[in-house]
């Protein structure tokens, strides 16, 4: 469609349902492997991002372009932690620059919520590792996370997700590890 007919109201759409099909194969794909365990994002196989490029610079702010550029994060996540607190660190920081970049975009409130996650967890990551201090910070920082997908996109299912959250950052309840439900 987005081929045949560039012009078309639905090739930005079609565009971005086509690279979404192979990226989904692909992301099933490099999850079966080995490989998928490894912490750091380039010891595992990178998914193809080339379609999703396309779309970002075809139709550039729209929606098509933020779904896109949501799911090129993939590439950037680490597999397994491992209890290191660098790999939530800097997903949170991704996640939180999505949310800056594309604040129109339908998977931004996904993403705050994504952010205020990884930062829960590494409460418990920091309190494993007998820091009090960032422990507390990252609380904080959690909390103000699953506050603002909250207000900020009252009316998604994410929201609700944020509200559990905090729910559990409020009660202290661990989020992360083998205490978790």
């Amino acid at each position: 469609m987005a081929e045949y007919f560039p012009n078309s109201p639905l090739a930005g759409e079609a565009a971005f349902r086509s690279a979404d099909i192979a990226w989904q194969l692909e992301l099933y794909d490099a999850k079966s492997r080995p490989s998928a365990k490894e912490k750091d994002p380039y010891m595992r196989h990178q998914i193809e991002d080339e379609q999703m490029r396309k779309v970002e610079k075809k139709y550039p702010h729209t929606k098509w372009a933020d779904l896109a550029a949501f799911n090129l994060i993939d590439n950037k996540l680490c597999g397994d932690w491992q209890g290191d607190p660098k790999c939530p660190e800097k997903e949170t920081s991704i996640y939180e620059k999505y949310a800056a970049e594309h604040p129109q975009s339908p998977k931004a409130a996904e993403a705050l919520y994504d952010a205020a996650w990884r930062q829960s967890a590494l409460i418990e990551i920091y309190r494993e590792r007998e820091d009090q201090k960032k422990s507390e910070q990252a609380r904080a920082h959690a909390t103000e996370l699953a506050q603002r997908a909250m207000q900020q996109y009252a009316n998604s299912d994410f929201a609700y997700r944020a509200q559990r959250l905090l729910y559990l950052l409020q009660q202290k309840i661990p989020t992360y590890g083998n205490t978790t439900e």
